[in-house]
């Protein structure tokens, strides 16, 4: 499926997570970069050293999930929009993920938005449990969404509703 239309498989997705160990420690991030590009802004941003050093421009990146803290830094400058930080230990039924985003309207904390999939269709409705927005980010901002548990492969955007004014 990821060489005839760029969608990340299931299998794909399951074989960067960390161990269920670390999982259950906290936020962390899970860098879906598949392709051999020149690119390592991953790299050079962590100042906590959980992205591998690469010896060619051209590698994938690898993360060393114990030095991971779930910042979020890498979500910012992903050129790709490839890295999201998901936290498992968010409570007993969702997951909350910090997604990449860069479309207007930013939505606000405590705001009701579509959960969608790598399609693009909506699976669930998902409620904005914080914004990150900062110059810093070269205009990626981070909006951290809390889905349920059983969604964590598919959700990877979001839809932010229309406001009715009056």
């Amino acid at each position: 499926m990821f060489n005839r239309c760029g969608i990340v498989s299931k299998e794909m997705f399951e074989s960067l997570l960390p161990s269920k160990e670390r999982r259950e420690q906290g936020p962390y991030v899970v860098m879906e970069c598949f392709q051999s590009i020149p690119c390592n802004p991953c790299n050079t941003s962590c100042s906590f050293g959980a992205v591998k050093n690469m010896e060619d421009i051209n590698e994938t990146p690898t993360v060393y999930a114990d030095k991971c803290s779930g910042c979020g830094i890498c979500v910012t400058v992903c050129p790709g929009l490839a890295c999201f930080v998901i936290d498992e230990t968010y409570s007993a039924d969702q997951v909350s993920i910090k997604i990449p985003y860069e479309m207007s309207p930013l939505p606000e904390k405590g705001a009701d938005v579509d959960a969608l999939d790598r399609f693009g269709n909506v699976v669930a409705q998902a409620k904005v449990v914080n914004v990150q927005a900062n110059k810093k980010f070269d205009k990626t901002n981070i909006v951290t969404i809390a889905i349920p548990n059983e969604l964590i492969y598919d959700v990877r955007s979001i839809k932010v509703r229309r406001q009715h004014n009056g």
